[in-house]
């Protein structure tokens, strides 16, 4: 149960047992956009520090989890800046409260055995789709790295100061105004092209349409993201995994993730159909199975160089 929350010098801090077991770092990693994100950074105690935009104003989240995970370990949560109330109050979410793991069954063994080495994964939900939504379209058609190296100087260069002791350089997302004035230089000198950072500027002049869709339905929510130019199936079900606790959204179109799912579940790999099939018995935890498969599944043999970083600064 939690404690009230107390507000001193040292911020807002709260203790929350969740009443299932929870692993902080497997349940919140998918909010980090690569290890040099200046939103989420993790410190030598284990301590996870998180930045978000909050409705209330910007805010910075420090979790910390004391005890044992096969005993549902005490969190301990601290919040500062404007939005330290919203954050504190958004902690069960975040952390996977409204998910519901128990009426996943899992059929191979593999998967058996993949759920429960890692009991302690949660889906949870952020609330906050702007921030879900820029890392997922700079993450289209490029290498990973291109678009993380692009949401960290986009964030350096435009992103609001990181309220309270923080252990690292960090920042907070920008307002959407802020993301639809960049101008095409900017842009160019992240690393961006014209239709990626044309979808972000589009998304950012109906952010705020855009943040009610966690309380969609999720074919409702799903249809809405889908409705802006720039932005299909795949870019939607990044969004609604991380903003909404979608634990169905599949993300299809991923390069990896079809061969990834295809060798875990059946020993080949597949592509995007074979995938959805082998995922059909598991409605309802799509994303779910994907995620463990990405956790700890393992993956097909790689054949050939991987792909190069792209610069468009240099042209």
């Amino acid at each position: 149960m939690p404690v009230a929350p107390e507000l001193d010098a040292a911020g807002l801090r709260l203790l929350w047992q969740p009443p299932f077991p929870v692993d902080l770092r497997q349940t919140m990693i998918v909010h980090r956009f690569g290890p040099r994100d200046p939103a989420y950074r993790t410190d030598r105690s284990g301590a996870i520090w998180r930045t978000s935009l909050t409705p209330e104003g910007p805010g910075t989240l420090r979790l910390l989890a004391r005890g044992p995970l096969v005993e549902a370990p005490v969190v301990e949560a601290t919040a500062w800046g404007e939005g330290a109330r919203w954050l504190i109050a958004a902690v069960p979410g975040l952390l996977g409260a409204d998910d519901r793991p128990d009426t996943f069954v899992p059929i191979q063994q593999r998967l058996r055995a993949l759920a429960l080495r890692h009991a302690g994964f949660r889906v949870g939900r952020s609330g906050r789709v702007l921030e879900a939504l820029v890392p997922a379209v700079l993450g289209q058609k490029v290498v990973t790295d291109e678009a993380m190296r692009a949401w960290r100087l986009l964030l350096l260069r435009f992103g609001l100061p990181a309220p309270g002791p923080v252990p690292f350089p960090m920042r907070v997302c920008p307002p959407p105004a802020t993301w639809a004035a960049i101008t095409s230089w900017d842009w160019h000198l992240a690393g961006v092209e014209a239709v990626r950072a044309r979808t972000i500027a589009n998304a950012a002049r109906v952010a705020g349409r855009l943040e009610q869709i966690c309380g969609l339905p999720a074919d409702a929510a799903d249809a809405m993201l889908r409705s802006l130019p720039g932005i299909g199936p795949w870019t939607s079900a990044e969004v609604r995994q991380r903003a909404c606790g979608d634990s169905d959204a599949v993300s299809i179109g991923d390069y990896h993730l079809p061969a990834l799912v295809g060798w875990t579940l059946a020993g080949e790999v597949t592509d995007d159909a074979g995938m959805l099939d082998l995922l059909a018995p598991y409605a309802g935890h799509r994303y779910r199975v994907t995620r463990l498969v990405e956790i700890g599944g393992g993956g097909p043999p790689r054949h050939g160089p991987k792909a190069a970083v792209r610069d468009y600064r240099a042209i």
